[in-house]
């Protein structure tokens, strides 16, 4: 009984009190019955995926954990496992997308995240049963059921805007597609690498949660307000003391340049701007880290303790984007973001390209940081656009 305690309790026990969440937070609640049916296929269909991952990986000789890094891992991830195991979660939630109580755009964030839970929980039992039971395992454990479920709330927000406008679109086959890259890249730095590349997985969690509230609220705003807003969101929205952030579709029309090209000048100056940004971002990492006699050889992605170097240095990186966003939206003096975040796209692209040719490992963490780097940029940009 204490041998099945162990595996059981810390997976299923943090899956519910989340599901619980994600249930009372949409006012005009879901039948139980079925959130909790959705939960179920989600964990039949982890049970299913890891039947099919087993077999083919006995096939192929080939898994998604071993071999850190080796390209034939990667490809199995990415090409197999990631797409097969959101295509369960997808297949889990449909009944109750085809069910009559699927009546309102946030229904498709309800029932993804409920499917995603089923799916952590039985994936997450698995883990501590076959591993020993410390902090690393727990810790990924408990990394997994923030992630799941973001990553199902991204074609979960895409099937609740399908189902309220009635027609399929292009949006859910691209939400699908970013979400399982997301999956795959998460799954690679969690279960593919050392304890300290766990790291690597904070600012794709942290990208990932401000989408997904974005998302929800998208949805909300959509939906009916008197019966339709979610008290999680009221309960956030009453934290902004000023004006409320912008909603997806303010977003959306900032990033358009309606009847006109792209200035493509403001483009390559930005990219530059934001390679400059970088650098000198990089280079007071560096200082403040000589300062204070940090050793930055001493960085081992096996060991967590080590990881402050890379810490340091990302957010060197990291507070570049902002204030470069600020200046090429300051200098060009357009109304719309969209040469801002092409700039920095750019500048992102290419520095990619450069790790991968300087040093192909870091890579992986370049691409974790990158949502948010891209997200900073156009925050940045925001503040500094001129009206419209």
């Amino acid at each position: 009984m204490l041998e099945w305690a162990r595996w059981i309790v810390p997976s299923l026990v943090p899956a519910l009190l989340v599901l619980a969440v994600v249930y009372f937070s949409d006012r005009n609640r879901e039948p139980l019955w079925l959130v909790l049916l959705t939960f179920a296929l989600g964990g039949l269909g982890k049970g299913v995926t890891g039947y099919a991952e087993a077999r083919a990986a006995a096939w192929t000789d080939l898994d998604s954990t071993s071999a850190a890094g080796a390209a034939g891992s990667l490809l199995f991830l990415f090409a197999f496992a990631a797409p097969v195991r959101e295509v369960s979660k997808v297949a889990a939630m449909w009944p109750a997308f085809r069910s009559r109580h699927f009546d309102e755009p946030v229904d498709g964030v309800v029932y993804a995240a409920s499917a995603a839970l089923g799916f952590a929980c039985v994936e997450n039992a698995l883990m501590l049963r076959e591993h020993p039971l410390g902090w690393v395992w727990i810790a990924r454990t408990l990394l997994a059921l923030p992630a799941h479920v973001f990553f199902a709330a991204a074609w979960g927000y895409a099937l609740g805007r399908a189902k309220r406008e009635k027609r399929p679109g292009a949006i859910f086959p691209a939400a699908w597609v970013v979400a399982t890259a997301a999956h795959g890249l998460y799954a690679h730095l969690v279960y593919g690498r050392g304890a300290g590349a766990l790291v690597g997985t904070l600012p794709l969690l942290a990208a990932m949660g401000v989408v997904t509230f974005f998302a929800v609220r998208d949805l909300g705003a959509r939906a009916e307000r008197s019966s339709r807003t979610s008290i999680l969101l009221e309960r956030v929205s009453s934290l902004y003391v000023g004006s409320a952030p912008p909603s997806l579709q303010t977003v959306r029309d900032a990033m358009r340049r309606e009847g006109q090209p792209v200035t493509l000048r403001w483009v390559v100056f930005g990219t530059l701007v934001t390679a400059g940004a970088m650098t000198v971002g990089l280079a007071g990492a560096v200082a403040v880290g000589h300062y204070f006699h940090v050793d930055f050889s001493a960085v081992d992605e096996h060991d967590v303790s080590t990881t402050a170097p890379v810490a340091l240095l990302g957010s060197g990186l990291l507070a570049a984007f902002p204030i470069s966003g600020y200046l090429i939206a300051k200098a060009s003096n357009l109304p719309t973001l969209l040469e801002p975040a092409l700039a920095c796209g750019l500048a992102i692209l290419l520095t990619l390209v450069l790790l991968g040719l300087a040093a192909p490992v870091a890579v992986v963490f370049a691409l974790a940081f990158s949502p948010i780097a891209w997200g900073l940029a156009c925050a940045g940009a925001w503040v500094g656009r001129a009206p419209a």
